[in-house]
């Protein structure tokens, strides 16, 4: 209950989630889970800043995540 209350997710994410997501969706996820901050990934992926945003807003809604150490997770 504490856990909620601080905003984490209390069941581990889905493994078959990763499924849901495109192919650059997944790139821009093992990126980020790998450590890049959103400005490394923009870079690398010749993309702006606030679409690698929209990108992990979606990546975080299509498997219930709401932080970067649950999407390492998710991957892991």
């Amino acid at each position: 209950m504490e856990l909620r209350a601080a905003g984490e997710s209390v069941g581990p994410p889905d493994p078959h989630a990763v499924r849901l997501l495109t192919g650059q969706q997944l790139r821009i996820a093992h990126l980020v889970a790998a450590g890049a901050t959103n400005r490394e990934v923009a870079r690398q992926m010749f993309l702006s800043t606030r679409t690698i945003d929209h990108h992990l807003h979606n990546i975080y809604h299509r498997l219930g995540i709401r932080s970067r150490t649950e999407l390492a997770r998710a991957l892991g």
